[in-house]
């Protein structure tokens, strides 16, 4: 059994990572961290973990006593926590914020449709952002063969899950729902990394991510529409990317048209292409929760343990 820690308990992707795990049938769950929730139930907190389990979040904890940690804190805390504690160097790490997905500090980034060779022979893993999964899984066959040669331009739509727990003037429910709204137009933080991991793929990309972040009325998934100058046309791009992701466990290109319930509450990403004139049209969607962080960080973990990567997250979407 892994004997697994987490770091920061409360909120969304900490739900998600411990509704995996405690049905993960390799994972013994040792400890939940929480500052603010100490002594608390993990029920008080994840009230849909009712029945599942009597632990209750805890104040301190032996990094000694456990094979593998996921840190779950805000953006900005894991390199805190990371230089506050002395880590054992057999320990292995997923961090789930955003704090080294440069791959600093001998991180690795753990896109497994990019790099699943590094993932599974790293210690650390730096879990990618939910956006730049759908992205770059849109992305990825283009840069790996070469044929990014123009400016590329994104529209995703998110559920207000992608917020955070904490409430806020742009996530409550008198103002979410029956709306849609744009927001960080062109300036998104997903960007970064996005660029730099094409850029690894194809050191020659030099051009614009024209990125528009959409907030949608509902609580998760996000489709991604992409489109960019391509020269293949419909059929050859098909096969590009039917031939990228054959291999992949969870990542599936489609010849028919996606929506979001056919990847919610499951580790799946879909991916659909079609040519309009001189352009190619790419159609993502991901669960953000799932695939786009806590799912996603369970494959992670499974990599690195020699575990077939579906253990545990052999989810079925609901379609109604």
């Amino acid at each position: 059994m892994i004997r697994v820690g987490i770091i920061g308990g409360a909120g969304y992707t900490a739900g998600e990572l411990l509704r995996l795990l405690l049905i993960h049938p390799e994972v013994e769950l040792v400890f939940v961290h929480s500052t603010s929730n100490a002594g608390n139930p993990l029920t008080a907190v994840h009230s849909g973990l009712e029945g599942e389990t009597e632990l209750c979040f805890a104040s301190e904890y032996d990094l000694k006593g456990i094979d593998a940690l996921f840190l779950c804190s805000a953006h900005g805390q894991s390199s805190v926590w990371m230089a506050e504690n002395e880590v054992p160097a057999d320990l292995k790490i997923i961090d789930l914020a955003q704090d080294f997905r440069d791959e600093h500090d001998g991180f690795v980034y753990g896109l497994a449709e990019w790099q699943r060779e590094k993932i599974a022979s790293a210690t650390r893993i730096a879990n990618p952002g939910c956006f730049a999964t759908a992205i770059q899984l849109a992305l990825l066959p283009l840069a790996a063969a070469g044929l990014l040669e123009d400016e590329v331009h994104i529209t995703a739509i998110t559920g207000s899950t992608g917020a955070g727990v904490k409430p806020s003037a742009t996530t409550h429910f008198s103002w979410r729902a029956s709306n849609v709204s744009v927001y960080k137009a062109f300036t998104h933080q997903h960007l970064k990394e996005i660029g730099r991991n094409l850029r690894e793929l194809q050191p020659t990309f030099d051009k614009e991510m024209n990125f528009v972040p959409m907030r949608g009325d509902f609580t998760r998934g996000i489709l991604a529409s992409v489109y960019t100058t391509c020269p293949l046309s419909e059929e050859e791009a098909k096969k590009l990317y039917a031939d990228y992701y054959a291999s992949s466990e969870f990542t599936h290109f489609t010849e028919h048209n996606i929506d979001l319930k056919q990847v919610v509450n499951t580790n799946k990403g879909l991916v659909h292409v079609a040519k309009y004139g001189s352009k190619l049209h790419i159609t993502t969607a991901i669960d953000n929760l799932l695939k786009g962080a806590s799912g996603q960080a369970v494959e992670n973990m499974n990599r690195i343990f020699g575990l077939n990567a579906t253990t545990g997250l052999k989810l079925k979407a609901s379609a109604f």
